[in-house]
């Protein structure tokens, strides 16, 4: 079967941002955590972010930061348990927006930094930033000619997956990531999962009526070997949910049902490997990242 994978579907905190990178990220240690400065030098950042908390968008670490600034997002307020850190990574890893992240972190203590997350990342940075506006999102899905496809994730059910699609998507130039069904695409389990790369293309949540226009070329293990197509800039590439596949909906919807090479007896793959032998196939046969 070509379709996503089915039995990874139950742990909504699968974290696909392990790379490389990630891994030279380490937590402060006991001895590297800075000691607790007085209330008042850490009032004003953490009083910025409870008035900004209720419909931001959180950025969950260094490299999520990183990218949004990157990618133009407005970042109403950042925070550190070590600045110093943060800008030797920054130093290393993003000279470009290394003058942007320093004139916005502002370091309060770990125990501060702690209580604001749902839970601390290895770098010991946060932020807020304000979600892209639909119609903006909605304007650019629809907009014609495009030069690259669109990604649609019908009903997906794990939060670490969508995440990771997203990442993948921004990382070969789509225009966007669209979802159906009851998952939100901007929910920070989402977020973090995108290392922060929502703001690097399109992602909102539609239905299948609402889907911008273009061919529907939808995964699924009866369609057509993938090797065969060639995949157009202004395609629709739809995958069924983690456990139960295309919607009928979204069947209905297709112009191609499309299957991905697989060993009989393998049963699936993972979404986000689906997605990237989809996007590779793209790319591969006449596609390009920007």
């Amino acid at each position: 079967m070509a379709a996503p994978d089915r039995d990874n579907d139950t742990d909504p905190d699968t974290d696909p941002d392990r790379d490389t990178e990630f891994d030279r990220d380490t937590a402060p240690d006991s001895d590297s955590v800075p000691p607790a400065t007085p209330a008042q030098d850490d009032a004003a950042p953490v009083t910025r972010w409870h008035r900004h908390t209720g419909g931001a968008v959180l950025l969950d670490g260094f490299h999520a930061l990183k990218h949004a600034v990157r990618f133009g997002a407005e970042v109403e307020v950042a925070v550190t348990a070590d600045r110093a850190a943060a800008l030797a990574l920054a130093d290393e890893l993003a000279p470009d927006v290394r003058e942007a992240l320093a004139a916005l972190l502002a370091e309060v203590p770990y125990a501060t930094y702690a209580s604001l997350v749902p839970r601390p990342h290895p770098t010991a940075v946060a932020a807020l930033a304000v979600r892209p506006s639909r119609a903006g999102n909605l304007a650019g899905l629809a907009r014609t000619p495009r030069t690259a496809p669109v990604v649609v994730l019908d009903q997906p059910r794990n939060l670490g997956n969508a995440g990771a699609v997203i990442r993948l998507a921004a990382g070969f130039g789509a225009t966007g990531v669209v979802t159906t069904g009851t998952l939100d695409p901007w929910h920070p389990t989402v977020v973090r999962g995108g290392a922060g790369l929502h703001f690097a293309t399109a992602v909102e949540r539609l239905s299948v009526d609402e889907l911008p226009a273009g061919p529907v070329f939808a995964l699924d293990p009866e369609g057509e070997d993938i090797r065969a197509l060639e995949l157009p800039d202004d395609a629709l590439l739809a995958f069924g949910s983690e456990r139960s596949g295309l919607s009928p909906e979204l069947r209905a919807r297709a112009d191609h049902l499309v299957a991905l090479p697989m060993r009989p007896q393998v049963s699936s793959y993972n979404l986000a490997t689906s997605v990237a032998m989809t996007l590779y196939h793209w790319s591969a046969t006449g596609g390009a990242p920007a």
